[in-house]
């Protein structure tokens, strides 16, 4: 007995164990697809990685000087740091380097013509250091290769010692061309397509269930709503979510009858289901949502004096991403949509992306996060310019200076579709001072969907 004991333990102890590994693996997943985050990690990872490796082929080459590496990490960083900015160019890379190298040893050569060989600490005449900078940013700004790195190469061109200034100059184009090679495949292959390998609802989220609850238009709204982003995907299928009395076994076939008429309107090319359940509607949801393989909840949303309903915020509460979706107006096709994001990260991507399932390539997508001073408009904007790199379709980006529910009381009209988040990473006191923003916008006649991540 003892030892069954002992192995029932042991077997606990795993069973836990990979529960908090898959938790951490989520948590981890859901921290990158911050694409700030994912910058940090690959300068803090992969950076240092590359310079170690163009150091072990530069070590075999002993005439190569040491001073090559300091302007080749520093332009490394400004590559990666901003992958898609003013100086994010292989060719301005390459080029602002070497033509740094070479105004820099052609004002070496100058000013030994004109004043002789520098004395000094450093060895190193101040008419060569100011004219290397001068000819370095005249060059570099006629050609448009401007690149911060080539005044580093300018200037330590003029005290080398081991190597000849043409070797140096030679060295920086070489390894230069290493790097933004490097840097090049990087960001095509991984870095642009990064939604493709890090955002969870770009491959997933395809399979609906739908639980048919409330009046019978916004059921079936919802129903249509649902069946329109799984059809994005190939493999989308939509399950409709019957609720019976276990009492009142008459009841059962009405409700089957009444999904089957809602699964021939909503199909539309897509795979669909009808399920019936009973007993607590929040067990019997997520309990159906596990048994039919979905992964994603849309529900119709249900409010009580401004608030979610137990049933909703229980469904927001399971292991699946969830949306409650408000219909206004009764609208079958969501061709303009707007998306407003508070932050980065995972669930502004899966709002992005349901919008853009939406819309299709013919729509308009705009996405908006709004500010409190003028002095966040500039970070917000690189924000949202992140956010959208990750659709294939063209999206406006705002930025508004403005409180949300404001914006959108003023601007939701002329889309049909407004996404929001459930503000469920915010903390209970943080809720309480300021409710989240669905439950202040009431008033507004547009279609709303609010989207909630699951909890693995």
């Amino acid at each position: 007995m003892a030892l069954d004991s002992l192995v029932a333990r042991l077997v606990a102890i795993g069973r836990r164990l990979r529960r908090i590994e898959r938790r951490e693996l989520t948590e981890f997943r859901r921290w990158i697809e911050n694409t700030n985050n994912l910058i940090h990690l690959t300068i803090l990872l992969f950076v240092p990685l590359l310079i170690g490796g163009v150091t072990v082929v530069a070590n075999a080459l002993t005439e190569l000087s040491f001073l090559l590496f300091p302007p080749l990490a520093s332009g490394t960083y400004t590559l990666f740091a901003d992958p898609e900015g003013q100086y994010a160019s292989p060719v301005k890379f390459v080029g602002g380097l070497t033509l740094g190298a070479l105004a820099g040893w052609a004002a070496l050569e100058l000013t030994l013509l004109v004043s002789g060989s520098p004395t000094g600490r450093f060895g190193v005449l101040p008419a060569s250091a100011a004219l290397s900078i001068l000819l370095t940013g005249g060059v570099t700004w006629a050609l448009q290769v401007e690149e911060p790195a080539a005044f580093s190469t300018a200037l330590l061109v003029l005290v080398t010692d081991r190597a000849t200034p043409q070797a140096y100059v030679l060295s920086v184009a070489v390894f230069g061309t290493l790097v933004a090679g490097v840097f090049y495949v990087w960001r095509g292959r991984f870095y642009e397509k990064r939604a493709r390998y890090l955002y969870s609802t770009v491959a997933a989220d395809d399979r609906v269930l739908v639980p048919m609850r409330g009046p019978d238009w916004a059921a079936e709204a919802t129903a249509v709503f649902g069946s329109r982003l799984a059809a994005a995907h190939d493999a989308g299928k939509v399950v409709l979510l019957g609720f019976v009395d276990a009492t009142d076994e008459a009841t059962a076939p009405a409700v089957r009858e009444r999904l089957d008429r809602v699964a021939d309107t909503v199909a539309d090319g897509v795979a669909c289901e009808v399920v019936v359940t009973e007993g607590d509607p929040i067990t019997a949801t997520l309990r159906s949502v596990r048994d039919t393989g979905c992964d994603l909840v849309v529900t119709p949303y249900e409010a009580d004096d401004g608030t979610l309903t137990e049933y909703v915020r229980g469904v927001f509460g399971g292991p699946e991403d969830a949306i409650a979706f408000r219909s206004a107006t009764g609208r079958r096709d969501w061709r303009r949509v707007l998306v407003m994001v508070a932050r980065p990260g995972d669930s502004a991507h899966a709002m992005i992306d349901f919008a853009a399932r939406l819309t299709g390539d013919g729509g308009d997508l705009s996405v908006c996060t709004c500010i409190s001073r003028e002095v966040e408009r500039r970070p917000a904007e690189t924000r949202l310019a992140n956010l959208v790199e990750t659709v294939e379709r063209p999206a406006e980006t705002r930025v508004a200076r403005s409180a949300v529910t404001e914006y959108l009381t003023a601007n939701a009209g002329a889309y049909d579709l407004v996404v929001i988040g459930s503000s469920g990473d915010r903390s209970a006191a943080s809720r309480f001072i300021s409710p989240p923003t669905f439950e202040r916008i009431g008033e507004i006649e547009t279609d709303v969907a609010v989207f909630d991540r699951g909890n693995p």
